[in-house]
């Protein structure tokens, strides 16, 4: 679907563009800050949807609305306004959508969605999105371009350790020491320099641009439009500071997202204590979700959560060993019903 803006106000058309250019199936083929020359741009060009506002400096949005209609007919317009009152005076030149400043992701999709029912068009635009699982492994994807494939290992490292600051300012200083450590100070900053390239260059390729963000010698990565397991898990955990009947399927929903160790296997030696931390706050919840279990007579459960957390705790220490767990019949004599009575700790 082409679309085109048109906005007196810089700041909407740089949100909107941004939005617009993580949509798939959308393309924005024109911006303008006031009327003069969308005419022409539309009468030569093949676009489908025109998001106009409708005050633009000294132009008029609904008369360059019907201008638009002679012009191209079957062409979909969508207001944008700060003043809701304008709607009623905008309905005669039978607007797709009317939206009030500002918009939101999610009202916008709803729009471009709408846009493309009425030409017959696919439903799923849904945003482009990045997913990162950082648990067990460490592999990247978009919707857009499928896996990321990493231009080199310290690009790859430098989008960890941003996503490991959860969209925080980092300052060069720090990162030079932790990335780049007895490496001298000219060669890091070099190093440091191409890494933040390669890296706006391969989220580029996936439809985010502008996701590495730099400024008085700091960089931060924008985590909108990016969901990472890690990051999602421990929100979740925070909010279920209690475990109960009516939230226990997502409490163990999400105690088997925590799928391993955080990078697995890359050599981040930065990233020690955030491992370390991550699996603390995994166990203690594991602990309050087994202990719920048990109290729910619900045994297998409980042992297997149990012995995962103490897995998970062991690998922390950097130890190899494991936690037998020994399970006897319940009193009642069923031997069918077990209960965790032993744990005993062997290491080989």
């Amino acid at each position: 679907m082409k679309v085109i803006l048109v906005d007196d106000e810089p700041a909407m058309l740089f949100v909107m563009e941004r939005l617009l250019s993580n949509m798939t199936g959308v393309e924005l083929v024109g911006s303008f800050q006031n009327a003069a020359g969308v005419l022409d741009f539309v009468r030569d060009r093949a676009v489908d949807l025109a998001f106009l506002d409708i005050q633009i400096a000294a132009d008029n949005g609904l008369e360059l609305a019907r201008s638009l209609r002679v012009v191209r007919a079957d062409l979909d317009i969508v207001f944008t306004t700060s003043h809701a009152d304008y709607a009623i005076h905008a309905y005669d030149v039978y607007p797709l959508d009317y939206m009030v400043k500002p918009i939101s992701r999610m009202r916008l999709t709803q729009t471009i969605t709408r846009a493309a029912l009425s030409r017959g068009g696919a439903s799923d635009l849904t945003p482009n999105r990045l997913t990162v699982k950082g648990l067990g492994c460490f592999e990247v994807s978009s919707k857009q371009a499928g896996t990321v494939k990493w231009i080199s290992r310290k690009s790859m490292e430098l989008f960890a350790y941003l996503l490991v600051n959860r969209g925080g300012s980092v300052t060069k200083v720090r990162m030079l020491e932790d990335i780049f450590p007895n490496m001298p100070p000219k060669n890091a900053e070099m190093y440091l320099h191409t890494a933040v390239y390669q890296l706006r260059k391969v989220l580029s390729e996936h439809g985010f641009k502008g996701k590495v963000i730099s400024g008085q010698e700091t960089y931060r990565f924008d985590l909108d439009d990016v969901d990472v397991d890690f990051l999602q898990i421990e929100q979740g955990v925070e909010q279920l500071s209690e475990i109960n009947t009516a939230n226990a399927t997502t409490a163990i929903e999400l105690e088997k997202r925590f799928s391993g160790e955080l990078f697995a296997e890359k050599p981040f030696e930065w990233a020690t204590v955030e491992r370390d931390r991550l699996a603390i706050v995994y166990t203690f919840f594991a602990k309050r979700l087994a202990n719920w279990l048990l109290a729910q007579k619900r045994f297998r459960e409980a042992a297997q959560m149990r012995r995962k957390s103490y897995l998970a705790m062991n690998s922390k220490r950097n130890r190899i060993c494991c936690y037998c767990i020994y399970s006897e019949p319940w009193e009642t004599g069923n031997p069918c019903i077990i209960v965790m009575s032993t744990i005993r700790k062997c290491c080989f």
